[in-house]
């Protein structure tokens, strides 16, 4: 099962807002090894095939560093193959870098900031079979890494040359102010279902039966407040649908209940109750 083409509905791609686009693009091409599909001034377009972007940098007028507000907590890289993870592991252990790292069940994790402080996580998933389900919700922990047995997946002389081709947006966890509405807003607006959660903290939710699509969650506090518009930090996300009928729905039931919609360069663009921008696009 890919969990991110249709039918599944999910993130495509994540725009964040960096302070100085010269550092951002040491970090994500020179240490990362992303690769550059488009650049402006301001703008820059980053993939891992030469042919779509999963990420983008935006260098705002006046940027405002990063606070406790709501907004971005990490969003999430997947790698095509465990090796891979090992390969970056090895890599950015080499270049100093400080790494968090766990064992979620579902996937095994990478967290890392960039030089904004913008969080990351780059991770590859287990096989669903090998998924535990209690009804509709998915078993997910907080386990440590086992180091020694990922570089095992590693074949003989491979090293970390960029990210590889197949690599994708995963998933997007963000801050937000107020658990209920934000939980109101991605399932019975934009069409997720809630898998996973910890009660009144976060909860994660996806399409198609994915570990997570979305993630949200109350860590910047109870009514955190939005981040200023060139605060460093989440910009906007892609949320990709299946067909023009489903993203159609998915609109409609926002403006029924209550939140507005409207078109930005001929997208759908709507805003979660913490200001977390949204456009809504099909595959």
């Amino acid at each position: 099962m890919n969990f991110h083409t249709p039918p599944a509905t999910h993130v495509s791609h994540v725009k964040i807002n960096v302070s100085d686009m010269k550092e951002a693009l040491n970090f994500y091409t020179g240490l990362l090894g992303f690769s550059i599909l488009e650049q402006s001034d301001k703008d820059v377009q980053l993939t891992t095939d030469n042919k779509t972007s999963i990420l983008s940098l935006h260098k705002p007028e006046n940027p405002v560093e990063k606070r406790r507000t709501s907004g971005l907590y990490h969003f999430a890289i997947l790698l095509p193959e465990r090796a891979d993870l090992a390969a970056v592991t090895i890599h950015l252990a080499k270049n100093d870098v400080r790494l968090g790292a766990s064992d979620h069940k579902v996937s095994e994790a990478l967290y890392l900031n960039d030089p904004d402080g913008n969080g990351i996580e780059i991770y590859r998933d287990r096989k669903p079979e090998e998924w535990t389900w209690n009804g509709s919700r998915v078993e997910m922990t907080t386990d440590p890494l086992d180091f020694e047995n990922l570089v095992e997946s590693l074949d003989s002389g491979q090293e970390w040359q960029g990210m590889p081709e197949g690599t994708i947006m995963g998933h997007l966890h963000l801050h937000v102010s107020d658990m209920p509405s934000a939980v109101n807003f991605y399932t019975e607006g934009l069409g997720l279902e809630v898998v996973s959660e910890f009660p009144g903290q976060a909860a994660f939710m996806s399409s198609e039966d994915y570990h997570h699509h979305i993630a949200v969650n109350i860590w910047n506090g109870i009514g955190a407040p939005k981040p200023e518009s060139d605060s460093v930090g989440l910009n906007a996300f892609i949320m990709s649908y299946p067909d023009t009928a489903s993203l159609n729905a998915a609109a409609k039931r926002l403006e029924d209940l209550g939140h507005e919609v409207g078109s930005e360069d001929g997208a759908t663009v709507s805003y979660d109750p913490s200001g977390n921008k949204v456009i809504m696009t099909t595959d």
